[in-house]
């Protein structure tokens, strides 16, 4: 724990200071519109600031979900999720501090999540006897400053998050690879995209926790080698995803254009349009996106991580092909649509 702790830390530490000095490339690479620059420069410099609490609370959470408790992290997950819409009606409506509001929300949301579920782990393993607590004992803790990191316990941290990092971070960087494309329409595409992503993501949430959920479930058997357990697990799993997923895809294709004005002023008709279309385009194949999360899920906890990166690097390079390809005579629909086609190809 000590040390994977340590390691998330420097890595974010890293990542924070490249991300601040690499401002304008990151803006330059995302092909962002002249009339919205300076707007995404100032969301940038106080959104990466939340780094730091993001992850404080991913690397809490998940190991409470190691230890079983899948309970505190989505309190502490829902706190913040309310706290970041009432901020936001606070600093955009009340004090009218705009999009730095908007972005300042985010990151106060974000730092109650991290530091919170931080005091949570030490105070509930706190005053256990040294044998059944998480937290690393006084004696650990000198022996790590005298004595520096136990190279075998840092290969196998490394050994296991490494192909999961990689895979991360070419999903992401194909992700802005097309969003770069869509920042290319101008600005009422990107405004579209940006309002639908937030709905689209919130939509498969639920079915993307199921998937870290269903990895855990698989993890825990697949060490005590229940494997009878795995297969009653997994036809669950994915009849649940399933099920969900369908109720998921009736209401975002039914109400799109009622989310749409959660995000858009109803005056703003293209945007909405737009918004409609890649929602009921993406929307329509969810049952898809759920079965994928229980993929990489299974993959991931049996040890085999190197599959799900192989499937995210074909799969990405085709969405972003399909992508650019399909924009020059569909225009921006081509791009929801290799958004969908890519989703497929990655499950097949």
């Amino acid at each position: 724990m000590a040390h994977a702790f340590v390691l998330i830390m420097a890595v974010m530490v890293f990542v924070n200071v490249l991300v601040y000095v690499c401002m304008h490339p990151i803006l330059w690479f995302l092909r962002v519109p002249q009339e919205v620059m300076e707007g995404m420069r100032q969301y940038l410099v106080i959104i990466y600031a939340g780094l730091l609490a993001s992850s404080l609370y991913n690397f809490f959470a998940c190991l409470l979900r190691a230890l079983g408790n899948s309970t505190v992290p989505l309190v502490f997950l829902a706190v913040s999720s309310v706290l970041n819409i009432g901020l936001d009606l606070l600093f955009v409506v009340g004090f009218h501090w705009g999009i730095r509001g908007a972005a300042a929300a985010t990151v106060v949301s974000q730092y109650i999540a991290g530091i919170g579920i931080l005091l949570y782990v030490v105070v509930s393993q706190s005053g256990r006897a040294a044998g059944a607590t998480m937290k690393p004992q006084k004696s650990q803790q000198k022996g790590m400053l005298r004595e520096g990191f136990d190279p075998v316990i840092m290969k196998e941290i490394i050994t296991l998050s490494s192909l999961t990092c990689l895979q991360q971070s070419v999903m992401n960087f194909g992700i802005l690879m097309v969003q770069g494309l869509v920042n290319s329409f101008g600005a009422t595409t990107m405004a579209a995209f940006a309002a639908a992503v937030k709905i689209d993501t919130f939509a498969y949430l639920p079915v993307q926790d199921f998937g870290n959920a269903y990895s855990t479930f698989v993890a825990q058997n697949y060490g005590v080698k229940d494997y009878g357990r795995i297969q009653k697990g997994t036809k669950e799993a994915f009849a649940i995803s399933i099920v969900f997923s369908i109720i998921i895809s009736i209401l975002v294709c039914t109400f799109a254009a009622s989310l749409m004005e959660i995000f858009v002023k109803a005056q703003e008709t293209a945007v909405i349009a737009c918004g409609v279309q890649y929602l009921r385009i993406e929307g329509s194949f969810y049952c898809g996106i759920g079965c994928l999360f229980l993929l990489y899920g299974y993959y991931r906890a049996i040890n085999k991580a190197q599959m799900s990166v192989v499937l995210t690097v074909i799969s990405l390079g085709l969405r972003v092909v399909l992508a650019y390809i399909l924009s020059v005579p569909l225009k921006a629909p081509g791009i929801w649509v290799a958004i969908v086609n890519h989703k497929n190809l990655k499950e097949i």
